[in-house]
């Protein structure tokens, strides 16, 4: 047998893919043997420090976990302790948050729309460079994320790490004027946010499918945001059923509070983050899953433009596997949350007060939403006094890591067997892209890239 060679190529920073990670490739005369995403980035301890504090503090410290999606932790953390409280939030203070996740999901799903992922389609390497060469679409991008962080501004208190989020509701609630002033710029937002569509349906798409199940929370007759139900439809091919990956396949619902019992968590050698499994299997969370599983609950507006834009009608069960595509996803979700925030602040009546008092009981409390990123699910136990006994955080990156290696594994495999031979280089520039399609907050879980090519001569 011949010596293996051995070559490490380093990308010291990507400011593309949030985190710090590296991966690993092992190449065989000419064929993958195998594909690891190395997440390095030191753990955060936020579920061991959460431990001992009092109920009333997971809102605050688990905002701090991301600092684009600080309001899916803020939400899921209010619903997991106020299951365990035995308190149901409603009304307009439930509108309130919707609204409040309307604003995240604009800002987040535009920054990585524009700033990060854009670029790969355009032949950019940053969106400095998109700014010379698509400079008209690279500010319509910065006012669609500005317009996000507004909503987040007035009802959050601030656009980066919320502080007017509290158990029960708000600290403040807004008045009817100040949501009308925010409505006029979410009417001019509407107009940007299908441009959006538009523009990134025109991309030149790879062909590519996930082959994995497909995890999302539902609400029929809605799309579902800060609320619903873990629903999971099958895999292409598994169990007998077809293998066209364009089409609908069964789904099943499960309780959020076995969700431990199905999405198991378990640590691997070569990872400091947790890798997921869903009843023992790969799964994917994030737009694509949302799209699949809830997108016949969109405006029939909305429908209307995805379609438009290559994605099919989800009535008639055609899913989108393309993780290319998914940046066409996402733009929908971006003009989806523009309307749904009009929609809300059109019927806003100020509620009796900003919040519902949550009171301290021992318990078990499960909460669950659906951050850009997808499922973001929490768990709490509290005792006789409301300290922390119990925490436990599952963020979506970290259920995907096993769903974004075997992406990898499968792209970087057909690139090979292509024909030609890819460079170091050019399949460094391959996963890079790949990962970001996924557009995983690695620090939630860890930046990518440091790529070691192992090559069988």
């Amino acid at each position: 047998m011949t010596r293996s060679e051995s070559k490490v190529l380093r990308v010291e920073s990507l400011a593309r893919v949030e985190g710090e990670g590296a991966l690993h490739l092992r190449l065989d005369d000419g064929e993958l043997a195998a594909a690891q995403l190395k997440i390095y980035e030191p753990p955060r301890f936020f579920e061991a420090f959460l431990r001992g504090r009092s109920y009333t503090e997971p809102p605050d410290i688990t905002s701090r976990v991301c600092g684009i999606c600080p309001v899916a932790y803020q939400m899921s953390a209010c619903r997991a302790v106020e299951d365990a409280c035995g308190i149901v939030v409603d009304g307009q203070l439930a509108a309130l948050r919707r609204l409040l996740y309307c604003g995240e999901w604009i800002e987040s799903q535009t920054l990585h729309i524009y700033l990060l992922h854009a670029p790969d389609f355009l032949g950019g390497d940053s969106v400095i460079d998109l700014a010379r060469t698509h400079r008209t679409d690279v500010e319509r991008g910065l006012g669609l994320k500005q317009t996000g962080n507004a909503i987040m501004e007035l009802l959050g208190g601030r656009a980066i790490h919320p502080v007017n989020v509290r158990l029960g509701g708000f600290h403040r609630v807004p008045k009817k004027p100040e949501l009308r002033h925010l409505a006029e710029r979410l009417k001019r937002a509407r107009d940007d946010a299908e441009a959006t569509v538009r523009w990134v349906a025109g991309f030149d798409f790879p062909e590519a499918g996930i082959d994995t199940e497909l995890l999302a929370l539902a609400e029929p007759g809605s799309y579902a945001i800060e609320s619903g139900t873990p629903t999971a439809m099958a895999a292409p091919g598994s169990a007998g059923l077809p293998a066209d990956s364009d089409r609908a396949l069964p789904t099943r619902t499960f309780p959020l509070h076995t969700f431990p019992d199905h999405v198991v968590e378990t640590q691997v050698p070569h990872s400091t983050a947790l890798h997921s499994l869903l009843d023992g299997r790969r799964h994917l969370t994030g737009s694509l899953a949302r799209y699949a599983i809830s997108g016949r609950w969109l405006p029939p507006e909305v429908r209307q433009i995805a379609q438009e834009a290559g994605l099919g009608d989800p009535c008639e069960g055609t899913v989108c596997r393309n993780p290319f595509r998914s940046i066409v996803v996402r733009a929908v979700e971006v003009l989806y949350a523009v309307g749904e925030a009009l929609r809300l602040i059109d019927a806003y009546e100020p509620p009796p007060g900003p919040y519902v008092e949550v009171p301290a009981r021992p318990g078990i409390g499960h909460g669950a939403t659906e951050a850009p990123r997808g499922l973001l699910y929490h768990r709490y136990a509290l005792d006789l006094h409301g300290i922390i006994t119990e925490a436990t955080l599952v963020p979506p990156t970290a259920q995907n890591q096993g769903t974004i290696e075997q992406d990898l594994f499968r792209t970087v495999q057909d690139r090979l067997r292509a024909g030609d031979r890819p460079t170091d280089d050019e399949l460094t520039a391959l996963c890079e892209r790949v990962i970001r399609n996924h557009d995983p907050c690695i620090s939630c879980s860890a930046h990518f890239l440091d790529l070691t090519v192992e090559r069988e001569a």
